[in-house]
């Protein structure tokens, strides 16, 4: 029942009252350099640790993801001369499982890296609302000394000014602009008071922005003033010197790339590049009208590197003119398949996205729901050469897995660890759907529509699984030089297929750039 000041008996069992951890223990990484030695040091005198112990400041119980509401947290155990640069907002329907970082002033003048605010603005409080609540919130935005910015907020249950002391600032040379991440509202109420979760502006393997964790608190539905009134960090050191090492990356795959199952069903199966080329695939070329074709390599030596078609040439990749070894390749060979790993740094160089691409010689037609009906669409979806990946995010504070992303067609989704199914210790499990190959932390039917019509995915277990950290190879890891060699064909510009083939890994976006 709601009381005199908005009090709620809260609900029992909420999933956030539960802290989340892998199932096993993070493994002790093979040594050398900076990964996972507990800080950061982002340059400009200012050092960052990641912290995910919190003390619970204040909760609401409705809106929000399930209508469970949310609960704002403050960083607790932080190591000497550290301080809180921002509290933490999580959804109450999943377990506790997020991070802020923390900074610590390593400057030796007066312009330090960190600073206390000169005051707080308060920006909104339920003090006046009827909303179901344990006690009353606060949110205030720290007032940052000139030449510094705030990068979070404190959450407070008390209507007095927090101390100066609680919080710090941080140098505007040392921040980065952020922006709001649209799919992740953490929390909104129904006077249009909304939490979102922030990250940088820019994203990609050279971009300098450090995700602090916090969360943008804003009144009114717009999310799109600029600029914010938080920014994130920025890792102003040239080199990214703590991204792990080819033995920490060869350890990170081991102890947590997939299992990935096939549906019973799945006709279309994935097979290694060197399978696909070695079974008779062709490089067909197009030039002035008049087509070719070409045996290729077992590496793809010979295929055209770079470049793009144009209206006097055109190339693409097809299966082989036999039909009896064009019916074989289309199958493919799930005993031949092999991971081809993509390495970078995220995030500026706190996070190591490791990217795990997988090939399929072909794409099986899609299946429509209209109402209860199922409905083949024949060859619609079809084509030769098909790329999914999943791409595993570790964070270079400790080497633990924070987040995957499962690629599905044209886009793909974020799943925090906390969501996914493990098994054999901290390896993750996914789910690859029939004839289309997008990727699923879940077993079961997804539909991609609405009202009652769309395409399905059906993702079940079975015998047909591909044990991603049995075969791979590293194809791609720019930040760590001569070491890793990339084979010929990542370099193909082309089509994978005819019509609507798709482009090789290396020409999507998320090569140099984030997921989305």
């Amino acid at each position: 029942m709601v009381g005199s000041h908005g009090q709620f008996k809260k609900k029992k069992n909420l999933p956030i009252g539960t802290t989340f951890n892998l199932p096993a223990d993070i493994p002790v990484w093979p040594p050398g350099g900076g990964f996972a030695t507990g800080i950061i040091d982002l340059g400009g005198g200012l050092l960052v640790s990641q912290i995910t112990t919190f003390n619970k400041v204040w909760t609401t119980f409705e809106g929000g993801p399930n209508n469970l509401g949310a609960t704002f947290f403050e960083p607790t155990g932080l190591s000497q001369g550290f301080f809180m640069l921002g509290c933490y907002c999580q959804p109450n329907n999943l377990p506790l499982h997020g991070w802020v970082l923390v900074g610590k002033d390593n400057s030796s003048n007066s312009n330090g890296a960190l600073a206390k605010p000169v005051d707080y603005e308060l920006v909104w409080t339920t003090s006046s609302l009827k909303i179901k609540q344990d006690g009353e919130g606060y949110i205030w935005l720290p007032i940052a000394p000139d030449g510094y910015k705030p990068v979070g907020y404190v959450v407070t249950s008390s209507q007095e000014k927090p101390s100066l002391d609680k919080i710090r600032c941080v140098r505007s040379d040392l921040t980065d602009e952020c922006t709001t991440y649209h799919s992740m509202k953490l929390w909104r109420t129904h006077k249009r008071f909304n939490v979102f979760d922030v990250r940088p502006m820019k994203r990609s393997i050279e971009a300098q922005g450090v995700s602090v964790g916090t969360f943008l608190a804003q009144s009114g539905g717009g999310t799109n003033s600029k600029p914010l009134p938080i920014v994130c960090l920025k890792n102003t050191k040239a080199r990214f010197s703590y991204m792990p090492n080819l033995s920490q990356v060869e350890a990170m795959i081991k102890a947590y790339s997939p299992y990935m199952y096939l549906h019973p069903m799945e006709e279309y199966l994935p097979s290694s590049v060197d399978w696909f080329f070695t079974n008779g695939a062709v490089l067909i070329e197009k030039r002035n009208g008049v087509i070719r074709e070409s045996a290729i390599k077992p590496n793809g030596s010979n295929l055209p590197q770079g470049g793009s078609n144009d209206d006097e040439v055109t190339y693409w990749l097809d299966l082989p003119l036999d039909e009896t070894k064009r019916v074989k390749v289309k199958k493919g060979d799930l005993a031949s398949s092999e991971v081809y790993v993509h390495v970078k740094p995220m995030l500026g160089g706190t996070f190591t996205d490791i990217a795990m691409w997988v090939f399929y010689p072909f794409n099986g037609g899609a299946r429509a729901k209209v109402a209860c009906t199922n409905i083949p669409l024949r060859t619609k979806g079809e084509h030769v050469g098909d790329w999914e990946h999943v791409t595993l995010r570790v964070s270079n504070f400790n080497g633990e897995l924070r987040k995957v992303y499962l690629s599905q067609h044209s886009r793909g989704k974020w799943v925090d660890a906390c969501e996914l199914e493990f098994q054999n210790g901290n390896r993750v499990v996914a789910y690859s759907s029939l004839h289309g190959h997008a990727l699923f932390q879940k077993p079961g039917v997804v539909m991609q529509g609405m009202r009652g019509f769309g395409v399905r995915n059906d993702a079940a277990k079975s015998d047909a699984v591909m044990d991603m950290a049995n075969r791979f190879e590293i194809v791609g890891a720019e930040y760590l030089g001569s070491e890793i060699r990339e084979p010929p064909w990542l370099n193909y510009w082309m089509n994978w297929g005819p019509k609507n083939g798709p482009k090789g890994p290396k020409q999507k976006d998320s090569w140099e750039g984030d997921e989305r």
